[in-house]
Order: structure tokens, then C-alpha cells, then sequence
């Protein structure tokens, strides 16, 4: 028993970082209605930077560095990438991040070349022990992390004016510039919070697997996540995150044998699958209702 309990608990820590990346995705959709494809680049590019400015200035300061980079980042890609296609239909924002990602990844080559890199920021990875039960130390301490930042997230969108603005606008572009709140600007909002969320998945992905350019591709794995529990729904990125995480180790330690191993791959898109039959808008996604 003690094993299964493992088996979930570290699975469930993994499932936390899933839903990080998956956060993102959300939180643009939620506000702006875009499905960002370049989440997982901006990841990415978190982790390049925080390598680069860890080589010339203490942890504090890179950190520091890394969000105000990101933050130009967000202001760059509301003003320059997304101002001019302003109540264009949602597929060509959509295809705007496609090219987005690609730049991203390009000025990425550019600046810190294409090695991989790896990243430390102090916290120790040995196994922990609670009622025997093993544990990541280096997991816990971002499921602590990504635990605080979701609490602030939900708060801020649910009682802070400037978060229920951001949702009026995504319900409604037109309606809410009709009401006087400026779209560009709570799109810039949006995209620095999500540039804060890309740089706390870039550094807990980029000290487990090194920072490379193959990290861009996990907002693959955020994609069942998405699914499962709503593209626009906060809550609903983290507990699917934390069911993905648990599912697909908990099959892979005890399916997998019988199968050959590599259920692990693609158990999520399965899940993801069942969830579309049963709910096509995710467990906790907003169902639109088109009236013609």
C-alpha cells in the first residue's frame, strides 16, 4: 500500500508542473480568448535567461531580471504582435502565436545559442520520508510554490477589480471597450502574469530536465491537461494537472509491464479523449451556447 501511496503522491508533484504550463494557457484564454501556442516557448525562454543573468549577478537579482525581461516580453506581444489584429476573429490571433513561438525560439538561438544548459537555484533534490512514504524534496518545494501562486491567481481574478475587468473582456471584446475598460491594456496585464507563471514552469522544468530547447514541447503535456479540466478555468488546470500526473504514473508502474512499457506517453491524450465524449467543454470548462 505504502508503495501505491508513493507511486501517486510523486506522480501528483509532477502533475503540479504540468499544470504550471497548463496555467498559462489558461490564463490568456480566461482574459484575452487566446489560445496561446507559444506558452511553452516563453517557458523556455525563462529558463534561458535566468541561465544567462545566473552567470553575472546573484540568484535574487537573476530572478528579478528574468520576470522584467518577460514582462517586455508581454508588452512586445500585445503592442506589436496582437494590437493590429484587435476584434479579428479568434483564429488569427491563434496563428499570430504560432509565428510568435517561432520568433521566441529564434531570438532564443540567438542570444544563448543552442547547447543545453543546465540551471541550479539552490534547492537540493534528495528523498524525503513521511509515514514511509518517499518523497521529492526538490517537488515539494515547487508544489509549495505553484500552490501559493495559484491561491494568489484565484484571488486576484475573483475579488480584485482589475481581474473580474480581465474576465469582462474575455467574455466580450467589444462590450468591454463599450464600458471603458482598455482591452490593450488588460492584455498586457494578462500576458505578464502569464510570462510570471512561463518563468516559475521554466526554472522547475529547467532544473529537472536542464534547460534546452526540447522544453518548449511540454506544452504538449499541458494539452490533456487543458482539456480535462476546461481551457478557461484556473481551478480546473491544476486538479487536471494533478490527475494527469497521478494517472500516468500510476499506469505506467502498473500497466505498463503488461503492455510493454510507454503508456506513460500517451495515457494523458487518452484521458483527454474520454473527457471530450463525456464533457466536450473539460470538467470545469464554460459552456458556450450559441443561439442563431
Amino acid at each position: 500500500m505504502s508503495f501505491f501511496v508513493e507511486v501517486t503522491i510523486n506522480g501528483l508533484l509532477v502533475g503540479i508542473m504540468y499544470s504550471l504550463v497548463a496555467l498559462g494557457f489558461a490564463l490568456i484564454y480566461k482574459s484575452s480568448d487566446v489560445f496561446n501556442m507559444a506558452q511553452g516557448d516563453m517557458s523556455l525562454f525563462a529558463g534561458l535567461a535566468l541561465v544567462g543573468f545566473l552567470h553575472i549577478m546573484p540568484l535574487w537579482l537573476a530572478v528579478i531580471s528574468t520576470v522584467l525581461v518577460m514582462t517586455i516580453l508581454a508588452y512586445a506581444t500585445v503592442f506589436v504582435v496582437l494590437r493590429p489584429l484587435v476584434a479579428r476573429p479568434p483564429l488569427m490571433l491563434f496563428m499570430a502565436t504560432f509565428g510568435l513561438a517561432f520568433l521566441i525560439q529564434g531570438i532564443g538561438q540567438a542570444i544563448w545559442g543552442t547547447d543545453p544548459k543546465g540551471l541550479d537555484v539552490g534547492i537540493p533534490d534528495y528523498a524525503v520520508e513521511v509515514a514511509g512514504v518517499f518523497m521529492s524534496s526538490f517537488d515539494l518545494s515547487f508544489g509549495v510554490v505553484a500552490g501559493v501562486l495559484v491561491l494568489c491567481l484565484i484571488w486576484f481574478f475573483q475579488k480584485t477589480r482589475t481581474g473580474r475587468a480581465l474576465r469582462a473582456v474575455s467574455d466580450n471584446h467589444e462590450a468591454a471597450l463599450s464600458v471603458g475598460i482598455p482591452l490593450l491594456r488588460a492584455w498586457a496585464v494578462t500576458w505578464v502574469i502569464a510570462g510570471v507563471v512561463a518563468t516559475v514552469a521554466g526554472v522547475a522544468w529547467g532544473t529537472r530536465l536542464g534547460v534546452q530547447f526540447s522544453l518548449s514541447y511540454i506544452a504538449l503535456k499541458a494539452l490533456p491537461v487543458l482539456i480535462i479540466g476546461g481551457i478557461d478555468s484556473i481551478p480546473g488546470a491544476i486538479l487536471a494537472g494533478l490527475l494527469v500526473g497521478a494517472g500516468e504514473n500510476l499506469a505506467e508502474v502498473y500497466i505498463g509491464p503488461l503492455v510493454g512499457g510507454g503508456i506513460q506517453t500517451f495515457f494523458p491524450y487518452l484521458i483527454a479523449l474520454l473527457v471530450l465524449w463525456v464533457k466536450p467543454y473539460g470538467i470545469f470548462g464554460k459552456e458556450i451556447i450559441e443561439r442563431v
